[in-house]
């Protein structure tokens, strides 16, 4: 039986890439990679390969992130994703769009979201969003 993938954040990234970052998730996340549960998607791949400063870097990133789960932002994730924003701009919040994608990525492939991010957790109502929100490890 497979174990439910994580898919992890751009601010779950980050803050492991930095040499600084808290020691709690850069061990949370290699215990994911041992166990081959991280899953990754085009928006979170686009936003941490833009933030690279050479190419060397990027061709670096690039190749770890080719080894992860691939989730696929498919015609159902964008519907889900625009459901997502039309029901939150209705409770009176906008929230970005890379991070509804993100979400409905999640949900339409049941993986638990990791994060450090207050806008998920804003959308944990809304059908199936299973979130690990380390924002306070990361903004203490």
């Amino acid at each position: 039986m497979r174990t439910e993938l994580i898919l992890v954040d751009t601010s779950i990234w980050i803050a492991s890439l930095n040499r600084e970052g808290p020691s709690a998730i850069k061990s949370r996340l290699d215990r994911l990679l041992e166990e081959n549960l991280i899953a990754t998607n085009q928006m979170i791949r686009l936003e941490l390969l833009a933030g690279t400063r050479s190419q060397e870097e990027f061709n670096r990133l690039k190749g770890r992130l080719d080894s992860l789960h691939q989730l696929q932002i498919g015609e159902a994730e964008w519907n889900q994703a625009a459901e997502l924003a039309f029901r939150q701009r209705r409770k009176g919040k906008t929230l970005p769009y890379g991070d509804i994608i993100i979400a409905a990525t999640a949900i339409r492939n049941r993986a638990t979201l990791l994060h450090a991010d207050h806008h998920f957790e804003l959308m944990t109502e809304e059908a199936g969003l299973v979130t690990e929100d380390l924002t306070a490890l990361v903004h203490p």
